[in-house]
């Protein structure tokens, strides 16, 4: 399936953006135009069921062929957060980007006494200002704004398609490219003993404290530095 994407900057160097669940490529709207700042043409993608790129079937195999068949490969750079740094684990080994970054990648099954259910994103339909400011008290009012406006552009199908007998632990045999993981220091995903399975499979683990889940909006500066050296 051919994604919609939006792109930022002209530069020579291609960065790629795949935001999570229940988001699109608005997520990026503040690294988006960083790292055009930093030289990058920047090409961020609607994953299928989500802002304006088509609808169905899903499922985490599908998510990363659409990639491979929207992107470029051979870039610079492939950034991911959440689902999409799952979809980009699928399809890096035919990408194969020059490095690769996963945010909080969905590739555990959480580090609470119950493993997080994708299946629970389908609550967030109906989510108000208020739920999502309970949630993600960091965030900026524009985050708050945008996060509504995707989340009434996402079918939930998507979570619904990863539950059941989909909802397993994801963490990739190992890092076929140069690969950093960026680990959200108050995020659900990752035990410590998470970190350490991800770093003996080849993977740079560098923890972002303070910071929830969507690292990048949390604590965009703490995004920012957790990537010196790799963009």
């Amino acid at each position: 399936m051919q994604l919609h994407t939006h792109e930022w900057g002209t530069g020579d160097r291609v960065a790629v953006l795949v935001h999570g669940i229940m988001s699109d490529h608005r997520t990026w709207r503040r690294v988006g135009p960083e790292l055009a700042d930093r030289g990058y043409r920047v090409i961020a993608v609607d994953l299928r069921g989500h802002g304006a790129s088509p609808r169905g079937p899903y499922g985490d195999t599908l998510f990363a062929d659409d990639l491979v068949e929207t992107l470029p490969a051979e870039v610079e750079l492939v950034l991911g957060h959440s689902l999409g740094a799952m979809a980009l684990s699928l399809a890096v080994e035919r990408l194969r980007p020059r490095r690769a970054v996963y945010s909080d990648p969905a590739w555990t099954l959480g580090n609470t006494e119950l493993p997080m259910d994708p299946a629970l994103f389908v609550e967030f339909k109906r989510a108000s200002p208020q739920m999502l400011r309970s949630f993600n008290p960091r965030w900026e009012k524009a985050d708050i704004e945008l996060e509504l406006a995707t989340i009434d552009a996402w079918d939930p199908a998507t979570a619904l398609a990863l539950s059941g007998s989909h909802f397993k632990e994801r963490i990739p045999e190992r890092a076929v490219v140069p690969s950093l993981v960026q680990v959200a220091g108050e995020g659900f995903l990752f035990t410590e003993g998470d970190k350490e399975r991800v770093a003996a499979r080849g993977f740079e683990v560098r923890t972002v404290e303070g910071a929830g889940h969507t690292i990048h909006r949390d604590d965009f500066e703490g995004f920012m530095k957790s990537l010196d050296g790799w963009i």
